[in-house]
């Protein structure tokens, strides 16, 4: 990514550089339709009984550790500041999530503030008032994600975050060169491949299907809504009518029976001291909320 200094970034930055529209697009169409053929190879191999325990201790291995990069890395902290965090712990969650290869954490977060600040109307990146497509996938062929110096500006000023982006392909060829050295090219299709297109399909599913499939247990001026099957696979991040009412909160689930792995580990890390100023949202404020 290309910074003309330290918090400097063009007004139309992208991970992949500045390279012509049609070729991002190109290596866009690839990074989406890529993994999904490998999924399908990889079901076909797994019905088959071609694969061995490693293949998905490797697919479920790879997949938390970057997922929880994506859901607390680049979302609770990176975005939303939900706790405070040491620069090395800062950057092993914005390297896993840039693992998953869904863009450096500074272009992530611009198009995801840009998201809150336009929801479902004019403006948002991925708005389902397009339709169920664009919100899950079609919206990253258009050129409207969210700009760096507008949208992410509290990052520009974060070395750490910085020097995660400017880093992003290092870790995306590691995400996918630890997998081949465990087992080779099996590695690579199950803790790589497949890995990134479950990852990719449920981060989108928040986009598309939690702003129009779900319950609603607050009136946000917005279509979000809770989903349960993206709340616990997804690891708590579809719990999103609640995390809209409180966007700064570190937990999207607010009950216990709403499962937020996100939410456990975050807990983990803060007893273990390694966060702090985690940010949890008041009984009382969830009642004033629910009446409103």
């Amino acid at each position: 990514m290309p910074v003309n200094e330290i918090g400097a970034f063009p007004s139309k930055v992208n991970q992949i550089g500045d390279f012509p529209s049609r070729t991002i697009r190109a290596i866009t169409l690839v990074g989406v339709v890529g993994p999904l053929i490998a999924t399908v190879v990889a079901i076909v191999m797994l019905w088959q009984r071609d694969v061995v325990p490693a293949d998905l201790a490797l697919l479920v291995g790879m997949y938390l550790l970057t997922g929880f990069g994506i859901t607390i890395g680049y979302h609770r902290f990176a975005t939303h500041r939900a706790f405070k965090s040491n620069p090395v712990v800062e950057f092993v969650l914005l390297a896993l999530g840039s693992m998953a290869v869904e863009g450096s954490v500074i272009q992530w977060v611009a198009t995801h503030w840009k998201h809150h600040k336009h929801a479902d109307k004019a403006g948002d990146p991925h708005s389902p008032l397009e339709g169920l497509f664009h919100a899950h996938i079609g919206w990253m062929f258009r050129s409207e994600k969210g700009i760096p110096g507008r949208d992410a500006k509290h990052l520009l000023k974060d070395r750490v975050a910085i020097l995660a982006s400017r880093t992003f392909w290092l870790w995306v060829v590691i995400g996918f060169a630890f997998p081949y050295l465990v087992d080779g090219w099996r590695g690579v299709l199950w803790g790589g491949l497949v890995r990134v297109c479950l990852t990719h399909h449920l981060t989108w599913s928040v986009n598309s299907i939690c702003h129009q499939f779900g319950r609603r247990t607050f009136d946000t001026p917005d279509r979000s809504r809770n989903q349960w099957v993206v709340g616990l696979f997804g690891l708590g991040e579809g719990w999103h009518n609640n995390h809209h009412a409180f966007p700064e909160s570190a937990f999207h689930g607010l009950r216990w029976y709403e499962i937020d792995l996100s939410g456990y580990v975050i807990r983990l890390l803060e007893r273990g001291r390694m966060i702090s100023g985690v940010r949890r949202v008041s009984r009382d404020r969830i009642m004033r909320k629910k009446a409103a």
